[in-house]
């Protein structure tokens, strides 16, 4: 079976200053947006992240500070990537947990939106972890018997992602090849924020998935304890887990 795309699909990876999603920053980006009828472009781009790399990061990923102290801020880019983009789908490897929250972030911060609820995503190494549980390098050599050169760089990380979900579609029969069901697969249609603090309960209703009202919808919390809403605008959540919580508030006082 092969990836059937209604809509055009950007696989993507990050080097980063680190894993805070709600406050590291972007020091490298690679993008490949697949179209739908097969067509495949490119976008890279080495990215001043106004912050200190720290030296574990760039022993990590080898972009020291030097490197990208003539490079463009994300603002300087924002609006080329937001056009490349487009309203494409997303996948990635980990992309769902990191990548993604932190690229969600980096957006908000200019003041782009661009709405997550409209979009699927695949995240390769979930349908890896669920199928074959391993690494990125174990992964490429598993499914496409290639060792990654260059691992930690985003072109070479996003490319062998590309060939991963593609291979991973040809493994499994079972593993249907559109996006509807890779976003499921990859565990993203329970989650109503991108950082899991809110999760749909059984009953599909949005709940909290961390804390003292852990299991708990947002609508009976926000009713008991309106404070814990003040709370959470204050504290050290992403912006996209702010926005989500306030959508969610308002919904339920419209009610």
């Amino acid at each position: 079976m092969k990836l059937k795309l209604h809509k055009s699909l950007v696989v993507f990876d990050l080097e980063t200053t680190g894993v805070n999603t709600a406050h590291d920053r972007i020091v490298e980006i690679f993008a490949l947006r697949i179209d739908p009828d097969g067509t495949e472009n490119e976008y890279y781009h080495r990215i001043n992240p106004g912050i200190p790399i720290p030296p574990e990061a760039s022993g990590i990923h080898g972009i020291y500070n030097k490197d990208v102290e003539d490079a463009p801020t994300f603002e300087n880019i924002a609006h080329e990537l937001n056009k490349f983009i487009g309203n494409s789908d997303f996948g990635g490897f980990n992309s769902n947990k990191f990548d993604l929250p932190l690229l969600v972030e980096e957006f908000h911060r200019v003041g782009i939106d661009i709405e997550i609820e409209k979009r699927k995503f695949v995240d390769a190494q979930r349908i890896y972890h669920r199928m074959e549980p391993r690494n990125l390098s174990a992964a490429y050599k598993f499914y496409c018997d290639k060792e990654l050169t260059d691992a930690h760089t985003a072109k070479a990380d996003t490319v062998a992602t590309w060939e991963i979900i593609k291979a991973q579609i040809e493994r499994y029969p079972e593993i249907e090849g559109n996006m509807d069901y890779l976003h499921k697969f990859s565990g993203q249609d329970q989650l109503v924020d991108l950082a899991g603090r809110i999760k749909l309960n059984a009953a599909g209703e949005p709940s909290f998935a961390f804390g003292k009202y852990r299991g708990q919808t947002v609508a009976e919390v926000f009713t008991k304890d309106p404070s814990y809403y003040d709370w959470m605008m204050r504290g050290d959540f992403s912006e996209n887990t702010k926005k989500t919580i306030t959508r969610l508030r308002l919904s339920n006082k419209n009610r």
